[in-house]
């Protein structure tokens, strides 16, 4: 990093600090998500922040190797007790916490002390593909569903807050001043909303929020998921965001919703590749199919992950793709703001590497000219083995282990994340299956309920 941009951070750091101390903040919590999905964070005094903008907070490697129960495995470039990086707030994104009164809020960029970007940074790698796919004028847009369940009552079982039916008016009248404080600090932090509403599982809940530039995309994905749990808290109660929260229930997802665009104009609709895909959209989409197996280590992340992708629960178990089909793994969704839905992920997935994986995977798609089987009108588990099996419908992984087999074997997404990634992410994920060896689905949920 050169020495007029440490001095050019720092000078809006000072500008910023001027502006949050009105408005009565004295910490930063300077975030990053890491390979097991957590959120975790260095704080600075407000006083201190142009400093951690020139010269970054400190921060151990190590935690590119935690595990969800917070220990820590060794891979071939992560892990262990040596070394240092530094966390850069991003100054763009730098905003007082509404539910959290005296602190703002910055997703942080890893780097080296050399200021060179750190190779397992999440931010930086969804950049990357950015680039990538702009130098071929394909822009993408980005949103995600936040699904979560709350819960009352004290100790670590989960304790429904409301037992209103599932997508039931009772549930939002039952949880109203809760809900209107959600939405009312989301708004104050420029998270713009577009729906919110009762789910199908017990005491569980959904926002969905407006799409737009992917790092954007994880970053307020990021913002949303600490606001819910801020304002929950503020109401005694607790939220879980987990895969799984009661074994043989129905889990929280973390949808992904995506759109193409060239020199304005959408590629997911008003084409003549099947559904109305233009041909790049189609061949985008077709990438990500593709290689669903292998993104799941990405986006299904946990051993609990596949107590959720189960079929004929709205999960997208099958690697299929079609209309309006919530039973398939990408749901196309029609009309002026059509996009792609992938639906066989959750929230234990680290949101950068995840959108890093699913951009490589439908711009390998592009580059090949991929293109789309049939699309599945109906839940693909009511068809017969055979049928299934002549239509090149599959199950996806079903289980972690075998996603990791998958990602190991991807040479797409080992070209294009680097290889410090596909090592890090299967030593990870390999750390968690031996952690839950042996394990059964109660002792598993329980373990990773109020984790993420």
């Amino acid at each position: 990093m050169e020495a007029s941009e440490r001095d050019s951070r720092a000078d809006r750091a000072r500008e910023a600090v001027d502006r949050l101390a009105a408005d009565g903040v004295d910490g930063v919590a300077l975030t990053w998500v890491d390979t097991s999905g957590i959120t975790r964070v260095k704080a600075v005094p407000l006083a201190r922040l142009p400093h951690a903008a020139a010269w970054g907070a400190g921060a151990a490697p190590v935690f590119d190797t935690f595990l969800v129960d917070d220990g820590s495995v060794l891979g071939r470039f992560a892990g262990g007790p040596v070394g240092d990086l530094r966390l850069h707030p991003d100054l763009d994104r730098l905003v007082p916490l509404a539910a959290t009164p005296g602190w703002a809020w910055a997703p942080a960029e890893r780097f080296d002390q050399a200021g060179v970007p750190h190779p397992l940074d999440g931010r930086w790698l969804v950049r990357r593909e950015v680039g990538r796919l702009g130098a071929d004028g394909i822009h993408v847009r980005a949103g995600f569903e936040v699904e979560w369940c709350v819960s009352r009552g004290p100790g670590d079982a989960f304790t429904p807050a409301t037992t209103g039916p599932a997508y039931g008016m009772i549930r939002l009248v039952e949880l109203a001043p809760y809900l209107r404080e959600v939405l009312a600090a989301l708004a104050a932090q420029g998270v713009a909303v577009e729906q919110i509403h009762p789910e199908y599982a017990h005491g569980q809940f959904e926002v969905s929020v407006a799409p737009e530039d992917p790092l954007g995309a994880a970053d307020t994905v990021v913002l949303a998921q600490e606001t819910i749990r801020a304002v929950s808290a503020a109401h005694g109660l607790r939220p879980s965001f987990a895969p799984k929260v009661v074994a043989g229930a129905v889990g929280n997802g973390r949808h992904v919703h995506l759109s193409l665009w060239r020199d304005g104009a959408s590629l997911m609709s008003g084409g003549g590749g099947p559904l109305g895909l233009d041909r790049v959209g189609e061949a985008f989409a077709a990438g990500i199919l593709d290689r669903l197996p292998a993104l799941l280590a990405l986006g299904a992340p946990s051993v609990a992950s596949y107590l959720r992708l189960m079929p004929s629960l709205w999960a997208g178990a099958y690697a299929c793709w079609g209309l309006e089909n919530r039973e398939a793994a990408l749901r196309m969704i029609a009309g002026p703001n059509a996009n792609l839905e992938v639906k066989c992920v959750d929230a234990a997935a680290n949101p950068y590497l995840l959108l890093a994986g699913l951009l490589a995977a439908g711009r390998a798609g592009v580059a090949a000219a991929a293109r789309l089987p049939d699309p599945v009108p109906v839940d693909p588990a009511v068809l017969a083995p055979g049928e299934r099996a002549e239509r090149g419908i599959e199950r996806l992984p079903e289980s972690l282990t075998a996603a990791v087999v998958a990602f190991e074997a991807d040479e797409v997404l080992a070209a294009a994340l680097g290889p410090a990634v596909i090592d890090t992410v299967a030593t990870v994920r390999r750390g968690e299956i031996a952690l839950f060896e042996g394990a059964d689905d109660e002792t598993v949920v329980a373990a990773t309920r109020w984790r993420y």
